[in-house]
Parts: C-alpha cells; structure tokens; sequence
C-alpha cells in the first residue's frame, strides 16, 4: 500500500535540511475581470478548476454549463527565435495562459419521471490522456458525464477550376448553381450542346485543387453516460490506467470505462435498507494517482475511506479508516455539520490524502490511520459565528482544496475572495493569506511561531484574530473562493472567484 518511495526519500532528505523558505505570491493573470460595480450573472460564475497532468492547459466549468479551455504560452516550443529565448530571464520566467477555445458543454434538461429540472451547472472536470494532437477530458452535471475530443479541424476549400460554371458566355447574367454544378434549369448535359468550347478547345485541363485555408478548433462530444446515479453527482475521477474512471453522489460509487457508456459497476453502495437510517453520505470520491485499484471516498461524517478493489466486486469494507476522533467536551449543534468534508486530494505521489472541511485542512498519511499528521485552520475566527453561518447556509458552502506538485504545500479558498496556502513539510511555518485581486499580498498577515509538525502530535496552524480578516474588516460571505487548482509541476494556483479567474505565481 505504500506509494512513491523515491518522492518519500526526496522529501525526507529535503525535511532533513529544514523547511523550503516560504513563498512570495506574485499575480500572474486574470481571465474575466469585472469592473467596479459590475453585475455577475450568474450563468458566467466559475464551478470547476482543473490543470492537465503536463500543466499545458487549464479547463473551467461554468454554472451555465460552458467548458473554457485555456492553453500555456511560456513553454520552449512558444519562445521564439533563439536570440528571444537567451533574451528571456528563466529565473523569473512564470506559467502565462492564453484563451484557446470554449464550447457549450451540458445544456438545462428536465427528467419527467421525477418533475425534477436539472441545472446545466459544471460539477467537475478531469483531463484524460491525449493522443494523436487532440486533447480529451470529461465534464459532469448534477446527473450526466460527457466524454469530450477536442482537436484542430483544418477548413478545406476547392480551387482552380478550369471554367466558372456559374457564367454562360451566351448570357449577360448568371444562373443558379444546385449541388453538382450544373444549372438549375437546364439538362446536366448541357455543356455538350450549348457551351461554346473555344476554337481549338481547351488549350489545357487544370484538374480542381483543396486547398487548406485555416485551422479551428472542434469539440466533440464522443460519448455520453447517463441514468447512472439517482443523487447529484458530486465527484469524477481517473484511474491511473488511462481506460477507467468513477462517478460518485450522495450514496453510490461507480466504475466505467471510457470506451463503454451504456453500462457501470456499482462499487460503493452506502445506501440503507431504510432511509430513515441513513447517518451520512459521500461527499467526495478519488482515485490513487499510481494504484488504480485503490481509491478513497470521503463522508458528512469527517471521514476518509481507502478501499481496494481487489477485495471484492462491492467494496463495502474498507481497506483503512481515517477519522480524527472528537475532542471531550467539544460537541455541539454544529460538530457535525463543519465535520463533513467538502473535498480531498491525493498527493502526487500517492502517500498523503489532504481533506478539506468547513474550518480546517488536514493532511492524512495513508500509512497512519491513527489521526492527521497536520492540521491547518483556515478561518478559526469564524467559530463564534456558526449560528450567523447556518442562518445564511454559508456553513454547506463547499471549499476545495489543492496540493503543490511537490508535496510541499496546500492551499484551500476562504470568504471575502481569501485564499490561503500553508507549508507543509516538517518544521515549516508558511501560512499565507492572499486574496483573489491583482494585488494578492494586501491582506498578508505576519504568521505568528507555529508548533512543528510531528507523527505523534497534529500541528494546528493558521489561526487569526478573531472577529474579522487580516485588515480587520468583517467578512463578505457573498464573495467566497471555493474552486482552485495548483499547477502540477510549478508553484502557480488557479483560482476562481465568483466569473473571474485569477492565476498567481510563487
């Protein structure tokens, strides 16, 4: 079950000459930026943030079901002529995207049966393997996954024709043409009559040329699964085998397979005889980026749940529990509602799980079940304000979370349009505060001495003066960061706040 030891070396050689220096986040891009006092419809607003594995493209998912794809412009092979590129400082050189196209993924439906609507809002999306030059990922609603190709088309034109059909010499206008060339009102063989071929014919025949004038991108939908799951679908993942992946809602995990659409299997089924018994729900599934018969699902009840499907066809056992138990004294009305977990991540090489609930991200070894081995409080001066936060529902608001290429970091989105990324190696201090603007560092806040991260005590980080943000101003919870991304190979993160989609560079 152990996963990537030559990246546990590395970072056990690297915590052995301390913790990485913390980062200074530098803004990048924004794609979408609203002007003071412009209304956001609410069709435009970001759902869904993801890089490819090369870190060479990024896909958004709008709630008007739109999926924008957006392609990087620094890489070697965009640099230009050799002179630009010994010109161009690598040191400070930094991931820059560029628009690339966008097309209309899920569009509103309605299921009869249920009198339900269902919204064309983008859930999810996950990169799949290229091949051949075209570029595939899957997209999700509430209740139907597509499988999409996209590709350059070249636009094809014929040229050079030995004669211009659409005149007749003995005709001073010219008459319509219908699909095979020929006139509309005279017999196709005309020309053997009519036409008055030049005195000595034609001195020579140019057969007609394609000729290829540009390139455009096409997407095309390859393959739809639905009628799957009963509930909203709330996570998609893929198998490190490049041919399967899972769907996942409140009370089902499914396994299909790319090539298949018609057909899934039913692995995880958490659904009670009776209804009225029913405790929790899934709120997030994710494959094991090596192992692809390992995955993990996360529930309302804080915890995470690594199975194997080599177990059995139904994996109702699971292979490891991990779950932080309750502090004496701590319950209350809220306990469970912030305990449930919104999100989780693999680390990339498969050794660390990072969840993230209401208040706190926390950092799992999947070797050590016994309880986190960090845990970093992302708006601990929140806590007085529950009731306030239940009043309003912000309290079910749904934060994602991310983790460095490395392993070194994580970061996750606050209210107020905050987000904030913490260290995590062993010994690091790191804990950032920056907001989703051109000017990130505003709100930084000077990190007071954490306690160091250890295998046997959980380092709680991040903490702030209570009542209000970094400034001191009272949080908006309008304006929430709930989706982002960090670049697989380079500190750089993706996020979005509310139709703007802003990217920063360490």
């Amino acid at each position: 079950m152990k996963g990537g030891g030559d990246d546990a070396a590395s970072s056990a050689a690297a915590s052995a000459s301390g913790p990485p220096p913390s980062l200074e986040w530098r803004f990048s891009q924004v794609f979408g930026e609203r002007t003071a006092g412009e209304e956001v419809h609410e069709v435009d607003i970001i759902s869904a943030i993801e890089f490819d594995k090369s870190g060479d493209h990024l896909a958004t998912g709008d709630r008007g079901g739109r999926v924008v794809l957006f392609e990087r412009t620094d890489t070697k092979d965009n640099v230009g002529s050799r002179r630009d590129a010994e010109q161009m400082d690598y040191s400070v050189r930094h991931p820059e995207f560029r628009y690339k196209t966008e097309f209309q993924s899920h569009e509103p439906e309605f299921d009869y049966l249920k009198s339900l609507e269902i919204e064309e809002k983008i859930n999810k999306i996950r990169w799949c393997q290229p091949a051949n030059g075209a570029l595939f990922l899957l997209s999700t609603n509430d209740k139907t996954i597509k499988y999409w190709k996209v590709q350059e088309k070249k636009i094809k034109k014929i040229s050079e024709m030995n004669i211009d059909p659409s005149k007749d010499p003995g005709s001073s206008s010219p008459l319509p043409i219908i699909a095979n060339g020929v006139h509309a009102d005279k017999p196709q063989d005309y020309l053997s009559k009519d036409f008055p071929f030049p005195p000595g014919g034609i001195p020579s025949l140019r057969l007609p040329l394609v000729t290829s004038l540009e390139t455009s991108l096409v997407a095309r939908c390859r393959r739809v699964y639905a009628h799957a799951h009963d509930y909203h679908i709330n996570s998609i993942s893929n198998s490190s085998d490049g041919e399967t992946f899972i769907s996942a809602d409140d009370l089902r995990v499914n396994l299909w397979n790319l090539e298949v659409s018609n057909q899934s299997f039913n692995i995880v089924d958490v659904k009670p005889t009776n209804m009225e018994d029913l405790t929790e729900v899934i709120t997030s599934a994710e494959f094991h980026p090596i192992h692809c018969n390992m995955l993990a699902y996360s529930s309302s009840k804080g915890s995470i749940r690594l199975i194997d499907m080599r177990q059995s066809a139904l994996c109702d056992s699971h292979t490891k529990l991990f779950e932080e138990p309750e502090a004496p004294g701590s319950r209350s009305f809220f306990t469970e509602i912030i305990a449930s977990i919104s999100d989780i991540k693999f680390s990339k090489n498969g050794r660390y799980i990072l969840s993230r609930d209401y208040m706190t991200l926390k950092l799992w070894d999947i070797n050590m079940d016994s309880g986190p081995v960090a845990s970093y409080q992302v708006h601990e001066h929140l806590r007085p304000r529950l009731c306030d936060l239940y009043e309003n529902d912000s309290i079910f608001d749904k934060f994602e979370c991310c983790l460095s290429g490395d392993g070194s970091r994580v970061a996750t989105g606050s209210y107020s349009n905050l987000f904030r990324v913490f260290g995590a190696s062993q010994g690091s201090t790191e804990a950032a505060t920056l907001e989703a603007s051109k000017n990130p560092m505003r709100r930084q806040i000077q990190a007071p001495a954490r306690s160091s991260r250890s295998m046997t005590s959980v380092a709680r980080r991040g903490s702030e003066s209570p009542g209000s943000d970094a400034n001191g101003n009272a949080h908006d919870f309008t304006t929430k960061l709930l989706h982002m991304a960090w670049h697989p190979t380079e500190n750089s993160i993706a996020c979005a706040a509310a139709n703007s989609l802003y990217m920063y560079y360490g």
